[in-house]
């Protein structure tokens, strides 16, 4: 718990010192003990010894929801329910936007914390591990202006905005971007689109079939992660 916001950390048994640490964000509607995030996180600590955070959206998991959020919520239903795509789009832009600005504090808050830590400290490079939808239209606000982050794996699965372009515009890390192609609510062109405003020099896309529900993380460069997070622990100061 970072203040009122409540997050996990999962570490190796035993690591280097100062080890990197990779943030995962979580999808809308869920939260960061779900079974996806958690199986990605243990296979980061097992396979490469980094330690994992992941704290819980406002008005996710174990947090309370504002007024604010259940408006959203009702809104994005009654959208959903009466076929309305471009109020559900409209609803949606709107308030994943007022979660980011929220989310973007709390996770600079955590990564202070996190760097109190003696196994840690400032030492120890940070990435942001990925979240499909929601935990990448956080991730990438948050990308644009923490330069503590200095990789990221980002997904599709949102609407894009101009807010969203403009973050991307200023993000110079490598990336990787996964992409479900059959997404059944977002234009997989603006997905496109975002992925081409990056302005980083190493980016890569993976498109595989799969809807808004069943993203596929096949295919992806799996010592992303660990090949820019080791190669900045060793960089010198």
């Amino acid at each position: 718990m970072v203040g009122e916001v409540p997050g996990l950390l999962w570490s190796p048994v035993s690591s280097v010192s100062h080890a990197p640490v990779v943030l995962m964000g979580h999808g809308g509607g869920l939260h960061k003990k779900t079974p996806a995030l958690a199986a990605r996180a243990r296979d980061v600590v097992t396979t490469w010894g980094f330690h994992v955070v992941a704290i819980d959206a406002p008005g996710h998991g174990d947090r309370e929801r504002s007024a604010e959020d259940d408006r959203a919520r009702a809104d994005l239903r009654q959208a959903h329910t009466a076929g309305d795509a471009e109020r559900f789009e409209m609803v949606s832009v709107r308030y994943t936007a007022s979660l980011a600005e929220r989310a973007i504090h709390e996770w600079q808050t955590t990564l202070d914390a996190l760097q109190e830590l003696p196994e840690i400290g400032t030492e120890a490079p940070i990435g942001y591990g990925g979240g499909i939808s929601m935990g990448t239209a956080i991730g990438i606000p948050l990308t644009a202006i923490e330069p503590r982050i200095t990789a990221a794996i980002f997904g599709g699965g949102f609407f894009v905005n101009e807010a969203l372009m403009e973050a991307a515009r200023q993000i110079t890390v490598p990336i990787q971007f996964l992409l479900p192609w059959d997404d059944e609510y977002v234009d997989r062109y603006s997905s496109l689109a975002l992925f081409d405003a990056f302005a980083s020099k190493e980016k890569t896309l993976h498109a595989n079939p799969g809807d808004h529900r069943s993203v596929r993380w096949i295919g992806l460069d799996n010592e992303f992660l660990a090949r820019h997070l080791t190669r900045a622990a060793t960089a010198p100061a």
